[in-house]
């Protein structure tokens, strides 16, 4: 079957012969060829189908493959290194990552760890729509090691080349071609459907109207309701299983609704299940929302309540991959998407706590908290180091930033409610407002230390949300869920409708933090978490400006700061509510003007050139991370992070300024 696969891909395999000649080269063991081979391009290019002709050919080659997919690559690297495992040690092996976008911040770690340890003779070919990082194509040591190719349309001449070889009847190839140009996959699925799906005289554009066009040419009348409502399952769920579509449509044969899903022509498959295409995907949910809204988002229910049942039985090794799969579902939601967006400079994964981490996480709570709070960290870590999570730059390896879930039962412990101000107040709400009984227990997420983006939307914040959300989903006689933040004002409107303001605010050293709770046993995991993930609107902001606190305002401008690069992220910010930028006419453009305006002033004082620099080179020269600014300005990393404080401390005060004085 293999073979027969084979050979009907290359009849129907065109162009690509400068890629095709270059593995051939470097699979026929030529010392000039190149050891990594890069595609890229938009989505529908032909990214997979290439790699799938290129592996026929080391198939064919005698090689050893290992075919990844970045769609369900873990974020954590050891465990691509334990799939990509053979890569290492058997000579000879290709390695192929499709769809390396989905794990696109694996790339520093790749090239710097992965890729130089590969055993002899072994090649890899990645696929993706980004280009890669432009340093490894210029690394003297990569250059000559590395092929990158940008895939390209097809000419006319290939473009006529594969509907001959699809059998599209002569007089209508000159329709078809006006109809999907040179895009390979409008052409794949204009072939696929046939001649009777190419009867309306269009002029293609590369629009989501013409890909409905060609996918309603390419399914034609959907057999039954059954056979509808798999596919409105394949359109909203990350992979489907043929276990999944029986668990979402109970009462049906689900064998041959699978079976009919994966002989689509637009479906891939992996290792978890069938998925349609990008573009394809995006096309029939668009499609299926408008034509059937309320069968669309009752699917989206089923699905949801299926994850939710999944996430409370599954084994502790598929509970991120679940929670994963249940967020995408909801991957359109305003707010959700922002905070969920994976990115290659911050990507982090999280392990357990290692007592090698303690003096690092220390000096991180020293640093953004104070002592008080780190004499706490330190407490807690000896009490429930199972507790704490430290996340690390995917990258580098670097440990960044570190939270703690702690699990407190009833009854409290004397000790605990003596030294830690904030754990004590939540005991205190809960007695006040419904005491937790024996055999209960409540979950604090005490601490949320990442000193580069401090308690503001980050990578370390949706991951460990997406934790707690977890463990109180399988937690059996959790009573109350509390989160603490130090700019209670701020976070007060973003978990409005999610959490309750508890009104505490326990004070620890110099700070004082905002408790915000819920009760469980009054309101369901599945009911809040559903509110939670399906909320599709940021919070509304007030309608004038308000005042604020000194500390909330700082973390305002420290918020603004981390995403200066996110035009999205960045309008929502808490600065803009501010009375800075009250009175704009361009809020966004203005308020970024008015920043950096007062970062430059800061480098007419001699006191603040250094300052000015670390803030430029950190926020504003597109420096992928704080390491890659300290480099630039040719200062160890540790003397850079003096001079980035010490900038902000003063950017800050000549805002508040500004703030309290002088608004313009």
């Amino acid at each position: 079957m293999g073979e027969r696969l084979s050979r009907a891909r290359v009849q129907a395999f065109v162009g690509r012969d400068e890629e095709l000649e270059r593995f051939g080269e470097a699979l026929a063991g030529d010392p000039q060829a190149p050891f990594a081979f890069y595609v890229y391009g938009p989505g529908g290019i032909g990214k997979s189908t290439l790699l799938r002709r290129l592996a026929d050919h080391a198939r064919a080659a005698g090689r050893l493959l290992v075919e990844l997919d970045g769609r369900f690559v873990s974020r954590d690297p050891a465990d691509f290194e334990h799939a990509a495992g053979p890569f290492l040690d058997v000579p000879g092996t290709v390695l192929f990552v499709d769809s390396f976008e989905h794990c696109q911040w694996l790339e520093s770690w790749l090239w710097h760890h992965f890729l130089p340890r590969a055993a002899d003779d072994t090649l890899v070919v990645l696929g993706g729509r980004r280009a890669p990082q432009p340093q490894w194509a210029a690394d003297p040591a990569w250059s000559r090691l590395l092929h990158v190719s940008e895939l390209e349309p097809f000419s006319a001449e290939q473009a006529r080349s594969l509907l001959v070889a699809a059998q599209i009847r002569p007089e209508l190839r000159d329709r078809v071609l006006r109809f999907a140009g040179g895009n390979p996959l409008a052409l794949s699925l204009a072939a696929a459907a046939g001649s009777e799906g190419c009867g309306r005289e269009e002029i293609w554009a590369p629009t989501a109207d013409v890909l409905r066009t060609l996918l309603a040419g390419l399914i034609g009348e959907v057999p039954t309701a059954s056979h509808r409502r798999a596919l409105e399952v394949a359109a909203q769920a990350h992979s489907t299983s043929e276990e999944l579509l029986a668990a979402v449509l109970p009462g049906e044969d689900v064998h041959p609704l699978f079976s009919w899903l994966r002989d689509l022509p637009f479906m891939e498959s992996s290792l978890r299940g069938l998925y349609p295409h990008d573009a394809a995907r995006e096309t029939l949910a668009a499609d299926l929302r408008w034509r059937a809204p309320n069968a669309f988002e009752a699917m989206r229910r089923r699905l949801a309540d299926e994850y939710l049942r999944i996430l409370r039985e599954a084994p502790e090794e598929r509970v991120w991959t679940v929670t994963d799969d249940l967020f995408y579902l909801f991957r359109e939601g305003a707010t959700l998407a922002r905070l969920r967006s994976w990115s290659r400079e911050d990507e982090v994964h999280d392990r357990p706590l290692h007592t090698d981490d303690i003096d690092v996480i220390l000096r991180m709570a020293t640093e953004t908290e104070g002592a008080a709070s780190a004499d706490l960290v330190r407490y807690w870590a000896r009490r429930q180091p199972q507790s704490f999570s430290v996340y690390r730059l995917v990258g580098t390896g670097r440990i960044v930033a570190f939270t703690a879930r702690l699990v407190l039962p009833y009854p409290p412990d004397a000790q605990d409610l003596a030294t830690d101000p904030v754990v004590a107040a939540a005991w205190r709400y809960t007695e006040d407002a419904d005491p937790v009984s024996p055999g209960e227990h409540i979950g604090v997420s005490r601490f949320s230390i990442y000193p580069e983006q401090y308690q503001v939307p980050s990578r370390v914040i949706d991951l460990s949300s997406s934790r707690a959300q977890a463990e109180a989903a399988r937690a059996r006689g959790r009573a109350y869920g509390f989160a603490v933040f130090q700019d209670a004002e701020t976070w007060a409107a973003r978990v409005k409708g999610t959490l309750v303001d508890t009104g505490a605010r326990p004070r620890v050293g110099a700070h004082t933090y905002g408790l915000f709770g819920v009760d469980w046993r009054q309101l369901p995991v599945e009911t809040w978490l559903m509110r939670f993930i399906s909320a599709t609107e940021a919070p509304a902001a007030p309608s004038g400006p308000s005042p604020v606190s000194r500390t909330a305002f700082d973390q305002a401008v420290r918020e603004a700061l981390a995403h200066w690069r996110d035009a999205d992220a960045f309008s929502a910010c808490a600065l803009m509510r501010s009375r800075l930028a009250a009175d704009f006419d361009s809020p966004v453009g203005e308020l970024r003007a008015l920043l950096r305006g007062a970062v430059d002033e800061l480098g007419l004082d001699p006191r603040g050139v250094r300052a000015r620099e670390a803030l430029t080179a950190g926020y504003f020269s597109g420096a992928p991370t704080q390491e890659a600014a300290a480099r630039r300005l040719g200062l160890p990393y540790g003397t850079y992070r003096r001079h980035l404080r010490q900038g902000l401390d003063l950017l800050c005060e000549a805002l508040w300024q500004q703030e309290l004085h002088d608004p313009r």
